[in-house]
C-alpha cells in the first residue's frame, strides 16, 4: 500500500475510532488492505450519516479540512485512484448529502468533486 494511502486510512480511523473492528475484519476477510472497499464500506457510511443528521459539525469540519489537504497534495494515486473514486463520487450520489457536504468543502475539494461527477457523466 502506498504511504499516502496508508496515512489517509489512519486519519480516517482517528476520525472514526469506532470503525477499527470493521477495518480489521475487512483486512482479515480480504487478506490485505483494500483501500476503496474500506473507504466505501466503512468510512463513507459514517460521513454520510453525519451529513444526513447534520450533527457533530466540529468533526465534519475537521474531516473536510483534511479532505482539502488531501485535495491539494501531489499524490496522484491517492487523489485519482482512491479519494476521487470513493469519497467524492459517493458524496455526489445524493444531492441532499452533496449540498450538506459543500458547506464544509474547501475550493479544491469542491473542484475535484465536480470533476468526479463529470467523469461519471453526472452534471449539476
Amino acid at each position: 500500500m502506498i504511504k499516502k494511502s496508508e496515512e489517509f486510512l489512519k486519519m480516517m480511523l482517528n476520525f472514526f475510532p469506532s470503525t477499527s473492528t470493521d477495518y480489521k475484519k475487512s483486512i482479515e476477510n480480504h487478506g490485505m488492505v483494500l483501500e476503496t472497499v474500506i473507504i466505501e464500506g466503512i468510512f463513507m457510511p459514517e460521513i454520510i450519516k453525519l451529513l444526513s443528521e447534520n450533527r457533530n459539525n466540529k468533526l465534519l469540519e475537521s474531516i473536510f479540512d483534511y479532505f482539502e489537504e488531501i485535495s491539494n497534495c501531489k499524490d496522484d494515486h491517492l487523489i485519482n485512484s482512491i479519494f476521487s473514486v470513493t469519497v467524492l463520487e459517493i458524496l455526489g450520489n445524493d444531492e441532499k448529502i452533496l449540498r450538506a457536504a459543500q458547506d464544509y468543502m474547501g475550493p479544491k475539494t469542491m473542484q475535484l468533486q465536480l470533476e468526479a461527477d463529470i467523469g461519471l457523466g453526472r452534471s449539476r
